[in-house]
């Protein structure tokens, strides 16, 4: 893609886009998605569903979101990103293309195309417009950073805590109700064919 004539892509350019074209628009800037591998879905799914099941469980107010969701994550016309999993707890983000806003909770899952951008810019980009837990999970190390930006005495915290994929996960918007099974994560990941 080249840059338009102002140098800066909009949410305009971005509908613009053909529906098979997967991009999020961080910045003004275009970052080109690729098809998630199997092992990011596994990963993915399996945390969606503990989450969804809980909020079920427990009649919550929030609401699980899978990717692709589109996240208006400044609420201006330079930012539209996918994250793997968010959690909103006011409705009135919610829209009928997507979320107009910061979730509360943003899971990541790496790849080797996003990587590098999910724990740089959209780490920051997140942190700054106020999403209060965002989780970063490596399938292929098999561990989990975990960020708590809006949550506890601190409200902020500059280095993640470090989890194996062994155990349970507190998620820090339910006060540790919620935990995350990380072994049902890593049983399944592990079941998966590497090759072939």
């Amino acid at each position: 893609m080249d840059e338009n004539e102002n140098g800066k892509y909009t949410i305009e350019d971005y509908y613009a886009l053909p529906e098979e074209e997967r991009v999020e628009l961080i910045d003004g800037n275009f970052f080109e998605m690729k098809s998630p591998n199997p092992f990011h879905q596994i990963a993915a799914g399996e945390i969606s569903r503990q989450i969804q099941n809980f909020i079920q469980k427990n009649k919550g107010k929030c609401v699980a979101f899978n990717a692709p969701i589109d996240v208006r994550l400044d609420c201006d016309d330079d930012t539209m990103v996918q994250p793997d999993v968010v959690i909103v707890c006011d409705r009135g983000k919610m829209k009928s293309w997507g979320i107009l806003g910061a979730p509360e909770f943003v899971l990541e899952v790496l790849s080797a195309s996003t990587g590098k951008r999910d724990k740089g810019i959209k780490l920051h980009k997140y942190q700054n417009a106020g999403v209060r837990e965002y989780w970063i999970l490596d399938p292929e190390s098999m561990v989990l950073l975990v960020y708590q930006f809006g949550i506890g005495p601190e409200k902020t915290q500059e280095f993640p805590k470090l989890y194996g994929l062994t155990g349970k996960v507190p998620v820090g918007l339910y006060q540790g109700d919620l935990q995350i099974d990380l072994d049902l994560v890593a049983a399944l990941l592990e079941a998966y064919p590497k090759e072939g």
